[in-house]
């Protein structure tokens, strides 16, 4: 059984439904010792930094996520789930994340412009991924994909090995992470109409020994 994990925030039933539409056998569940024994984990995140790991670890999840990265099962973290991951952030000041990942979590400055014109932030809205490497998660996305983003924060890992993907507002930013059995998206999704599904998709098939789908 897939599970999704609920830490009190997040986009959790448009994750579930999405995941249902792709033929995932799937629950929510706040309780750690569901998590930790999961087949597959997805993480969802919305909302800021410090409030989510404040949540995750009141209830006893950031173990459980460690146990089932540990164990080698598929885990897909999005958003700001992908970014909790991380060592540390500078949202709302200094903020000490997961350290699953080496790096930081940064802003967007508010000083970005493309051809004179000023970038709003947050980031909103479609925008492209840029291949880096291939991986099972992106099996059937073309480079260039457009995806839906929403987040002031990116993330900037240590190790760029891990990166699948890049996107560029203003600056390239890592929007897809990879190490063995654990995956991430800064962007939604659940949100991205085809390709989200598509690699919602694949990563049912990574939960069920398979790489990637046809």
């Amino acid at each position: 059984m897939m599970t999704i994990v609920d830490y009190g925030r997040g986009n959790l039933w448009s994750v579930q439904n999405s995941l249902l539409r792709v033929g995932a056998a799937v629950q929510v569940s706040a309780e750690p010792e569901v998590v930790a024994r999961a087949d597959a984990v997805v993480f969802p995140g919305v909302g800021a930094f410090r409030d989510c790991l404040h949540n995750l670890r009141a209830r006893g999840l950031d173990q459980a996520l460690r146990q089932v990265i540990a164990a080698g099962r598929p885990v897909l973290a999005i958003c700001v789930g992908m970014q909790v991951l991380f060592a540390e952030s500078d949202e709302f000041g200094y903020s000490p994340g997961l350290a699953i990942f080496d790096g930081a979590v940064r802003r967007f400055p508010d000083d970005m412009y493309v051809q004179s014109r000023r970038l709003k932030v947050p980031h909103m809205g479609w925008n492209q991924l840029h291949m880096q490497r291939p991986c099972p998660l992106l099996d059937g996305i073309p480079d260039g994909a457009f995806t839906y983003f929403v987040h002031s924060y990116y993330a900037e890992p240590t190790d760029a090995r891990v990166v699948v993907a890049c996107t560029d507002y203003g600056k390239d930013f890592a929007s897809v992470l990879w190490r063995d059995n654990l995956y991430a998206t800064q962007f939604h999704p659940e949100k991205s109409q085809a390709y989200g599904l598509r690699i919602l998709r694949n990563f049912v098939a990574l939960s069920q020994g398979r790489r990637g789908c046809k």
